[in-house]
């Protein structure tokens, strides 16, 4: 499994890069990320071609794949940015799989460990927000948790009851499930404290709009894809301010999903990481 030590080094000075990118300019570049794409496939083919065991360049094409299919998904469903659904297509090609059920195990592991990471950032990220326009928060927190306050409710006692008669007691899924409507509540919150008015000299290209501009006989509607460099041009041309939805820089919890896998890897494979930079 030594053929995995460069992958993972690459993966990991790239995703420093992208961190770095990120928390700067809230968007990684797209030459970093298609070129770990394509280096990390490169590498992978040279590999196969030296040591003659293509399946190692089969399985990077089956993760780049079954990973593309999921960033396209998440994009499209807002969950991701651009350049996280790149940066994930870039990590199908990274890990280290061993056959082609591997290949989905390791794929789903990791999206649920990216997930799982994300929500801890993405929390931790939201307390800086939060601090600094505390008066909306709270005022948003009031209003979806008397919007949504009954449904939570409801459900823990249903919890409740269901674990009280198939499980024999309470345990702690009620709680658990109050923590989430809570959580849940939070987000909803927080959500609208990303949203900010903008002037239209300082709009990037991938903004996202919060909801649709007129302007002048044209409506310019927000998109999944965020604003073109000719929507941009046209809102300066009127010097509209807009409302541009923000989002918390996810590369971070790329980067720590990244090194869990590779002390998992580690402690599995009992080898030394990174045995290659000795030579």
């Amino acid at each position: 499994m030594e053929e995995y030590y460069f992958l993972f080094f690459l993966g990991l000075v790239w995703t420093i890069f992208a961190v770095v990118q990120d928390m700067k300019n809230r968007e990684v570049a797209n030459w970093l990320t298609f070129s770990l794409i394509g280096f990390a496939l490169a590498y992978r083919g040279f590999y196969s071609s030296f040591s003659g065991n293509w399946m190692f360049f089969v399985y990077g094409l089956l993760g780049f794949g079954f990973f593309y299919v999921l960033a396209h998904a998440f994009y499209y469903t807002k969950v991701f940015a651009g350049g996280d659904a790149k940066l994930l297509m870039g990590y199908g090609v990274l890990l280290p799989y061993s056959n082609y059920f591997s290949v989905l195990v390791l794929g789903i592991g990791f999206v649920f460990i990216l997930f799982l990471i994300g929500a801890f950032w993405s929390m931790s990220y939201g307390v800086k927000i939060v601090s600094g326009d505390w008066g909306k928060f709270k005022r948003e927190f009031i209003v979806n948790l008397n919007k949504y306050g009954l449904y939570i409710l409801g459900l823990v006692v249903f919890v409740g009851i269901f674990s009280m008669v198939w499980l024999g007691g309470l345990s702690g899924w009620s709680f658990g499930v109050f923590v989430l409507g809570l959580l849940w509540v939070y987000i909803k919150s927080l959500d609208k404290c990303m949203i900010r008015s903008v002037n239209v000299g300082k709009l990037r290209e991938g903004d996202w709009l919060e909801k649709d501009v007129k302007v002048g006989g044209r409506v310019i509607r927000k998109s999944v894809h965020g604003l073109s460099l000719s929507d941009i041009k046209l809102l300066k041309k009127v010097g509209k301010k807009v409302l541009i939805k923000g989002g918390v820089p996810f590369t971070p919890a790329f980067l720590i999903a990244l090194l869990v896998v590779m002390v998992f890897f580690y402690l599995t494979s009992g080898l030394v990481l990174f045995s290659f930079l000795r030579f």
